[in-house]
């Protein structure tokens, strides 16, 4: 957390507002954030214009001339939020401004682009286009990408002995998903989430494609999930949460047969599962 969904939904918005704004000062309050001396990050960043945002899995992609690439995780509780701002006016004291600041980009007489991260597993890393599409290539597909056919997706999984919640959450194989929406989609796939990957039938992780691009898909619809920390670039809440069937619902009856919701622990993360619906391992 924060996903793909919520990744998206930030990005869609920043993509609205930062391009052609050009950076002025960068404030670093958190070095740990960077993958370089804070001199060095900000050196290349100070009169660079932002050309475009996109995201690649779960990182809001910043490009900017020079060329340089800025690629933004938000980890487990970060938060990039773009903060307007009358001429002269400091970001730091408009209502906005969040309670544990990393890096602020200041953004001309418009606006600035703060990171903001309580616990700081969350990063930003500068690269070159060539570093950045190296590093890019380590992921795996994007989920909603429609090259990704039902065959591909469903050969992939049959390399695989991990369990299938296990496997949608490493991102050198499927690229974006995070435990919420892989327990979303394996309910609504009717699939259990220790099942094994390979043990899948082509039937089967075709129904599980489908239900992964329909909950990301509804969940971008909605901005989000915010269980706790998740802000939208504008600094609202996401609003799936209500539309959630499984995740953290143990003891719940089942949307489907109102069978108790259980909760498995494994991989040191928790799975909610209805042991109806989704029978076997």
């Amino acid at each position: 957390m924060p996903e793909l969904p919520e990744v998206e939904t930030v990005v869609r918005q920043l993509a609205e507002v930062l391009p052609g704004l050009t950076v002025g000062e960068v404030d670093v309050v958190q070095p740990d954030l960077l993958n370089r001396a804070p001199d060095s990050f900000r050196a290349p960043l100070v009169g660079s214009t932002i050309r475009a945002v996109t995201r690649r899995g779960k990182n809001i992609v910043l490009a900017l001339s020079g060329p340089r690439i800025l690629a933004v995780n938000l980890g487990m509780t970060g938060q990039l939020l773009f903060i307007p701002t009358e001429p002269g006016q400091d970001p730091k004291k408009t209502p906005v401004w969040p309670s544990h600041p990393g890096v602020l980009l200041h953004l001309g007489p418009t606006g600035a682009l703060v990171y903001a991260d309580v616990r700081r597993f969350g990063s930003l890393r500068l690269y070159s286009p060539e570093g950045w599409k190296k590093e890019s290539a380590r992921l795996g597909p994007e989920p909603l990408d429609p090259s990704l056919d039902g065959r591909a997706f469903w050969q992939a999984l049959q390399r695989s002995r991990s369990p299938i919640r296990s496997w949608l959450l490493d991102q050198t194989r499927i690229a974006g998903i995070g435990n919420i929406y892989a327990l979303e989609a394996l309910f609504r796939a009717e699939i259990h989430p220790q099942a094994q990957a390979r043990s899948l039938t082509k039937n089967r992780s075709e129904r599980l494609l489908e239900g992964i691009r329909a909950v990301l898909s509804e969940a971008i619809a909605a901005r989000g999930t915010t269980l706790r920390d998740y802000r939208t670039a504008s600094g609202d809440s996401g609003g799936f949460g209500p539309s959630l069937l499984i995740y953290g619902r143990e003891g719940e009856a089942c949307p489907g047969c109102n069978t108790p919701i259980q909760r498995v622990v494994f991989a040191n993360r928790s799975a909610f599962f209805c042991p109806s619906c989704q029978k076997g391992s």
